[in-house]
Parts: structure tokens; C-alpha cells; sequence
């Protein structure tokens, strides 16, 4: 068995992502055969494996600092928020349903467990380390008995963790120390120490904070990882940004011609995969915001309707706030409007959606020549194409349906005027398709913008996670924490009280008593992986069933004695599906924003690690 490692977090955000996919790329420059590894993610923004798997994309991104190619072992279990109440279940990368928190947290995650276990010991076997990334935080007492993603897989697993905080918050030495205090003793074995993200200063006047925090809790401080600005990682789980902000802090670059391209991008609710706008403002003279009034669209150049997981209900929210008239008159002047995913059949003639918002028909704005029809099953795929003279690469993940009925053909949407549609993410990083499309946008909106000739995407990309290596090789002890991944958390770690709540072994374990055992796998629970994805045992068992979607996963029934998922594909409301409130705190934390946008808790800093 291979080495390895979770990192885990005081808070959301704490950094857990970046400092995952620093340590990956530190790891494979020093000719370590790495994987990233993530048991369930909550994100809207996701990837489409090569074998067609949905997986998060911050695990996508992970795989690529470790120079690999992502596969749903990576990342087995995916929330999708679908509104305030439930979540689509993605599992080993297939969509099995659509579930409340309080059906999800209410014995169903735990019986996960052991699907989980089971990719995690397929990448161990299959590589020298991995290292894992927690969710939300190890201390959410509320969630310990059923968790699957922090301390749940680190003692399924026998991993140490590294818990990092991010002290530009403040209270970085009452969180680790908080943090480690609410564990069990058998949870607190598995601590191995602590990652501070985010300094800004002198490290020598943090140091003294750091011997106390040893004295404390007898674990040391692996690092001091330093604020760094405009990393440009991708996005997991939250919107980082103003609505009114630019995409990053990172200064605009001056534009290659004489003008600037100013793109608006409307804040839909429920927006998915929003980094597909990251190409563009990685452009010089490119200057990206995110938009939720009309009067925002005025000046822009170019407006981006972008994915969307409620594509009736992001609709619904651009006519409440005047946006679809914005949008029709500037279709109606020649003005560019780009629709992705979601957006794409927002501007058709025609929605009808029985699976997703089950509204029925619905009327688009009616700016292409497209009708969208919801199926049950979800596309997933990595398409392959050429447009405006130029070879284009995406991925598409939707359940929308769309028949064209005329226009210019546009990857697989169309093109009237200055109003382009398609279903396919992440085409704007095609770096010559990328050109001409501004070059198109430029000459409709009257702007003497020239793309910049040398702008690579792919290479930019690869810069910022060169940059993540080097914080990690610079700023954290780097022996020590190989040490780590090869040998397991040191012995002898104290105990530090009081422990978890309501549990008796604390105290006996305070005393020199035999830890708890760590949790087994539940009995029975496999996936088959048909399609070269996941476990092969046996599917059926007792606590959770799931429905085969598309060859990949279980075979049986969708309905189980664990778990009630509704639909050939699992999708539509369960009967758990109105229960009050969205209670996904922790690991699967989300709440609603004021334009009814889904944050979850859960998130990667692209400003900063």
C-alpha cells in the first residue's frame, strides 16, 4: 500500500483545495506518482472525465498539479444543489437521484462509506501517495457519525491530517486548537499537525504563537504559506467574487490593440462552471465582471448567460430583474450575447422541462431558433469540433435536449447575428477558437480590440500550479511532511480534552486506554465499475441500492431500504424532498444568497491559497 495524507481545514475555505493541489504538484516534480482524492464534494462546478464521469472540478484540477488524468475514483460521491431543499447524488460519476440534506445526513451518507473506502484503496494500490482533501471542517460534531470525508476516510484509511487554517481570517491558533479538542481520541490520534494559510508579515512574530499552540496540543506546524495574490485556480464550490467585482484581484493586463473588451457575465442562480469565463479573463485588455442588474449591461461588450443547474429558474430570475429585456434589445441592436449550457437554452424559442424544475413548457427568450426538451438522462461527454475556422475542445454536462431549427451551426448550438448558443464548457480555452470568437465580438461591438497573439491558456494554467508547488516547497517543511504520507501520523500524540462530545473514550483515552476501533466498511456496499470506473464487487445490499444509469454503478433497484431515489435516472423530488430546510452544514454546506444563488461552504480562493 502507498502512502498518504488528508487535509483537512479549521473553516470552509481555509484553503484545502490549493494546498491539496500544491502538494500534489510538489510531489510529482520531486518523481512522485501522486493522485488527489476527495470521497464527496458539493459543487456546482464540475469536469467530464475522458471515460465520462462527472466529477468536481477542483479534483480535475488537483489531477492535473499531480500530472494525471482525472477518473471518477477521484472523486466519488458529488452534490449538486438544485435549490434550498435537495441535491442531485452524483455517484462514481453518474447521476443516481435527487435527495433532501436531512434524507442524505440522515444515515444514507454513511452507508457510502464503503464505496468510498473502495476507490481510495484502487488509487493507493495504484500510486505511491494520495493525498486527500477534506470537506467544511473535521470538527462538525453534528456530522461525525456520518461522515465519509474527514476523519470518517482518515481512519478508514489509517492517514494522518494536516489541518490548515487560514489565519487572515483571525482566531488561527483558537481554531486549531478548537478544532482538535472537539475530536475523539481515536479522531485526535490521526492529527498529526497544523498548516497556517494566508500570512501576511513577519513569520518570526507568528513563531512564538506556534510554540504555545506546541505546548498545548503536542503538534507541531508543518508551514507558513504566504498570502499570494491572482492564483487562478479553478472555482470549487462558491462565487469568490463581488457581483460587481472583477473576476480577480490580479491587475489587467494593458490591451494588445487600442481597445478593452468589457464582458458581463449575469449572475444566474444555481450558476455552474462559471470558470469558463476564466480563459477570457486571463486575456490582456479582457475585463470579466459578474452582473445581476440591467442597467450593469449598458456598456458591455459582450453578455454571457453562463450554465446553470435551474435553467427555468435562472430564467425566471433574468425577467424578474429586467435582464431578458436587456438581453432581447441587444439582441435586436447586434450586440453579442453568448449563452453556455444553461444560458443556451435560456435564449431558445422553447423549454420543456418535466425532470428538472417540472414546470412544463416554458417560453425562452426566443433569440435562436432552439427547443429544449429536459431527459432524464444527463449528457456527459468530452466533444471534440471545430468552429470559426478553428479546432475547439469542451465537455457538456445538461439534461436539456436541444433541437436547432436553424441559425449558423456553432459547436453543437447555433449562431444568429451576434447571439451564439452552445452546450459545450470550457471551449473558450481553445486558445486560436478563443481569438476569433473575441475578434467576432469585437468587430459587432465596434472595438478596436485585438486579441494578443501569445495568450495560452493551457500554459498559464500550468504557471499557477507551479506556483502552488513552489509555496509548498518553499514555506512548508517538506521533510516533514513526507515523512507524513510515507510513515502515518507520529505515536504518541496527546490527547487534548475534552474531547468529542457524548464520548466516553476520551477520558479512558487521556489515561493510557486502547483507543476506539476505527469504523469498517459497511457490509455489502460495492459499485460495479462496468465502464472501468470504480469497485467491482457486488452491488446489492441492504443499507443502499442505486439504479444503473449509463453502465457505471450498482445494478439494482433505485429504491432501497436505505435510500429512495425517484426516476430511471434518479432525478425528480424523493419523498423526503420537501423536508424543512436545506441543513448541509459542514462537509455539505449551503445556503442561499440574496439573488437565490446556491453558495456552498465549501469553496476554493482563487485570489489567494
Amino acid at each position: 500500500m502507498s502512502g498518504g495524507l488528508l487535509v483537512a481545514g479549521t473553516t470552509s475555505d481555509a484553503g484545502k483545495s490549493v494546498v491539496t493541489a500544491g502538494i500534489c504538484r510538489w510531489l510529482v516534480r520531486r518523481g512522485v506518482k501522486v493522485a488527489p482524492f476527495k470521497a464527496q464534494n458539493m459543487s456546482l462546478n464540475s469536469f467530464v472525465t475522458r471515460e465520462g464521469a462527472e466529477i468536481g472540478r477542483a479534483q480535475a484540477m488537483q489531477a492535473q498539479a499531480a500530472r494525471v488524468e482525472p477518473t471518477a475514483l477521484m472523486n466519488p460521491v458529488l452534490l449538486k444543489p438544485g435549490s434550498d431543499r435537495s441535491s442531485q447524488v452524483v455517484l462514481m460519476g453518474r447521476p443516481v437521484g435527487e435527495m433532501s440534506a436531512r434524507g442524505y445526513h440522515g444515515g444514507r451518507q454513511e452507508a457510502l462509506l464503503g464505496t468510498v473506502v473502495d476507490c481510495l484503496e484502487q488509487l493507493r494500490s495504484a500510486y505511491d501517495a494520495v493525498i486527500c482533501e477534506g470537506a467544511g471542517s473535521p470538527a462538525e460534531i453534528n456530522l461525525r457519525r456520518t461522515d465519509i470525508v474527514n476523519m470518517g476516510i482518515a481512519r478508514a484509511a489509517r492517514f494522518p491530517v494536516l489541518v490548515v487554517g487560514d489565519i487572515d481570517r483571525g482566531g488561527v491558533f483558537a481554531s486549531f486548537f478548537g478544532t482538535t479538542a472537539l475530536l475523539s481520541a481515536e479522531d485526535q490520534s490521526l492529527v498529526a499537525g497544523y498548516l497556517v494559510n494566508k500570512f501576511r508579515g513577519d513569520v518570526s512574530l507568528l513563531e512564538p504563537g506556534l510554540d504555545m499552540l506546541y505546548g498545548l496540543t503536542g503538534r507541531r506546524t508543518y508551514g507558513v504559506l504566504p498570502y499570494a495574490h491572482g492564483l487562478g485556480i479553478d472555482e470549487e464550490d462558491g462565487l469568490r467574487v463581488s457581483l460587481r467585482g472583477a473576476v480577480r484581484e490580479s491587475v489587467v493586463a494593458p490591451p494588445h490593440g487600442e481597445d478593452v473588451l468589457r464582458i458581463a457575465v449575469c449572475a444566474v442562480p444555481l450558476m455552474s462552471n462559471f470558470t469558463d469565463v476564466d480563459a477570457l479573463a486571463a486575456e490582456p485588455g479582457v475585463v470579466v465582471r459578474f452582473v445581476d442588474r440591467a442597467d450593469e449591461l449598458a456598456d458591455a461588450d459582450l453578455v454571457i448567460v453562463p450554465g446553470t443547474r435551474g435553467t427555468v429558474k435562472a430564467l425566471a430570475w433574468l425577467r424578474e430583474r429586467g435582464l431578458a429585456d436587456a438581453l432581447v434589445r441587444r439582441a435586436a441592436e447586434g450586440r453579442p450575447v453568448l449563452g453556455i449550457c444553461g444560458g443556451f437554452q435560456v435564449l431558445g424559442e422553447r423549454i420543456e422541462d418535466e425532470v428538472e424544475s417540472r414546470a412544463g413548457v416554458v417560453d425562452g427568450l426566443g433569440l435562436l431558433p432552439v427547443r429544449v426538451r429536459f431527459d432524464r438522462a444527463k449528457t456527459l461527454a468530452r466533444p471534440v469540433g471545430s468552429a470559426l475556422g478553428e479546432p475547439v475542445e469542451g465537455y457538456e454536462i445538461h439534461h436539456g435536449v436541444a433541437d436547432v431549427r436553424g441559425g449558423e451551426p456553432f459547436l453543437d448550438g447555433c449562431r444568429v447575428g451576434a447571439v451564439w448558443g452552445t452546450h459545450w464548457h470550457g471551449s473558450l480555452e481553445s486558445d486560436g477558437f478563443r481569438r476569433r470568437f473575441l475578434g467576432e465580438v469585437a468587430r459587432a461591438a465596434g472595438r478596436r480590440f485585438v486579441a494578443a497573439p501569445d495568450t495560452r491558456f493551457g500554459v498559464l494554467r500550468e504557471e499557477q500550479l507551479d506556483r502552488l508547488g513552489d509555496l509548498v516547497e518553499e514555506h512548508a517543511d517538506t521533510d516533514a511532511l513526507w515523512r507524513l504520507i510515507e510513515g502515518g501520523a507520529p505515536s504518541g500524540l496527546p490527547f487534548v480534552p475534552p474531547g468529542a462530545p457524548g464520548s466516553s473514550a476520551g477520558a479512558a483515552e487521556s489515561r493510557g486506554a486502547a483507543p476506539d476501533p476505527a469504523p469498517q466498511s459497511p457490509e455489502g456496499l460495492d459499485v460495479a465499475g462496468s465502464a472501468g470506473i470504480g469497485p467491482t464487487a457486488e452491488a446489492e445490499t441492504k443499507k443502499l441500492d442505486f439504479a444503473r444509469p449509463a453502465g457505471i454503478g450498482p445494478t439494482s433497484e433505485a429504491q432501497a431500504e436505505g435510500l429512495e431515489f425517484a426516476g430511471s435516472a434518479g432525478i425528480g423530488p424523493t419523498s423526503e424532498a420537501e423536508a424543512e430546510g436545506l441543513e448541509l452544514a459542514g462537509s455539505a454546506g449551503a445556503v442561499l444568497d440574496a439573488t437565490g444563488r446556491v453558495e456552498a461552504e465549501e469553496h476554493v480562493n482563487e485570489e489567494a491559497q
